[in-house]
């Protein structure tokens, strides 16, 4: 089998949150492999450092995925701009750590308008095109909180898990139109969401790698690696699926 499969040369992929964290070893990793890459953000300067440091593989537009309405908008002009998307990564992200009976509707809600609505509105503006044209790659970013329960994460997981099952359902409604849409569940990495997480708490990463068989924690690329196989050639017959990248955690003991 030649490594060309795994290579994603002259595709267009538009990744959200790209700028830092996962979203960026998404991004390095695409370029890598030969995509051309639109990140989107909300902080312009965390998005040109990015770009800078992708050696123009890559290209940026400022964008909130929470704002619904601006959704068809940046498709749109991403496409007008740059030509059809091949691919999308659902990654734009936030968090909250707080006990589920201390957290409030509004704090609830915030978070489930960034990783559900906004990846779902995203998903199904890009979806039609990628139908129409019978062919396409969706990554969404799931978590360990998709696959179990985790303390004080109630939104989080939440959210997480919603995704989760949306990528199976969604699957069975794209798919047959040559349009693949898959997760990535990642475990712990050493990213500024991670950090979040694990502040006010040291013992956290001691029980986290004491139940990680591989005994570390993620680097970025590792997630990168895999979104790129899922949008692959080598992932042609590989849809609906959710693919922990934890180190082994979620069947760690």
């Amino acid at each position: 089998m030649s490594g060309e499969v795994f290579r994603l040369d002259g595709q267009l992929a538009l990744i959200t949150g790209g700028g830092t964290g996962l979203g960026f070893g998404i991004c390095q990793a695409m370029v890598e492999a030969g995509a051309r890459v639109v990140m989107t953000g909300r902080r312009e300067d965390v998005l040109r450092d990015a770009c800078m440091h992708l050696s123009g593989g890559a290209q940026y537009m400022l964008h909130d995925v929470a704002d619904l309405r601006s959704i068809p908008k940046l498709v749109e002009e991403v496409e007008e701009r740059f030509g059809p998307l091949h691919i999308l990564v659902n990654n734009a992200g936030n968090h909250l750590k707080k006990p589920a009976v201390e957290t409030t509707d509004d704090e609830f809600a915030v978070v489930l308008q960034t990783h559900l609505f906004g990846a779902f509105a995203l998903t199904r503006e890009c979806a039609r095109r990628m139908i129409e044209r019978r062919g396409g790659a969706i990554v969404m970013i799931a978590s360990m909180t998709s696959l179990f329960g985790i303390p004080s994460v109630s939104a989080y997981g939440a959210a997480k898990s919603a995704v989760a099952g949306l990528t199976r359902l969604l699957a069975t409604e794209f798919s047959p139109h040559g349009v693949r849409i898959n997760a990535v569940a990642p475990g712990w990495f050493n990213t500024e969401l991670n950090r979040q997480a694990f502040a006010g708490d040291p013992d956290r990463v001691q029980r986290i790698l004491s139940r990680t068989p591989l005994g570390r924690v993620g680097e970025p690329m590792d997630v990168g690696y895999a979104a790129v196989y899922l949008c692959s050639l080598a992932a042609k017959f590989v849809t609906g699926v959710v693919l922990p990248v934890d180190g082994g955690a979620s069947i760690g003991f």
